[in-house]
């Protein structure tokens, strides 16, 4: 079912790219731009009792045409209610990453796919490592601003020698965000 799932998203994200392509404008960045985006996600169970939201801020540099290297700092709530507890919990990550944009410069729509590596911390969770790989899509509304939808692949490791064990414990995040060139 994930490798549908998967395939799904690539497909929703490269079949828009025939129809958004526009002679004579520009989308996107050019290399040595930053990359300024934020991007928000939640969650709740289906009476509203327990849920979670949270923020994440990416800035990114484009060092090289079409990829991007930058910092990402996220901060998650969440409120959950229960038979036998009761509780907010705060926590919060911090990532580098990677990633490859597909396109051509006339097109609106860019798929990307990425990889991230930094650490989560906070309370109701052990600090530790974490690693993800990403892809998504950003769409161009004016020449340096954009829509990003992204999902993420992401799992644990408080050992370097543990990150290939944990790989199959992960679990997948998804964001919806704003962004922009500068």
């Amino acid at each position: 079912m994930n490798r549908k799932a998967m395939a799904l998203c690539v497909a929703l994200g490269v079949l828009p790219l025939a129809a958004t392509a526009q002679m004579g404008e520009r989308f996107g960045p050019e290399v040595g731009e930053r990359e300024f985006s934020l991007s928000g996600t939640g969650s709740s169970d289906k009476n509203f009792d327990s849920g979670s939201f949270g923020i994440s801020g990416d800035l990114g540099w484009y060092l090289w045409p079409n990829t991007s290297l930058g910092i990402r700092q996220s901060v998650n709530y969440a409120s959950i209610e229960g038979e036998s507890i009761k509780d907010d919990f705060w926590n919060g990550s911090t990532r580098g990453y990677a990633n490859y944009h597909f396109g051509q410069e006339q097109w609106r729509a860019k798929p990307f796919l990425g990889a991230n590596l930094g650490a989560v911390y906070g309370d109701g969770i052990k600090d530790t490592g974490a690693a993800g790989l990403e892809l998504g899509v950003k769409y161009y509304v004016r020449t340096k601003t954009f829509i990003m939808g992204r999902a993420e692949y992401q799992w644990y490791f408080e050992r370097t020698r543990d990150v290939d064990s944990s790989f199959s414990d992960g679990a997948w995040a998804y964001t919806v965000g704003l962004g922009y060139h500068f």
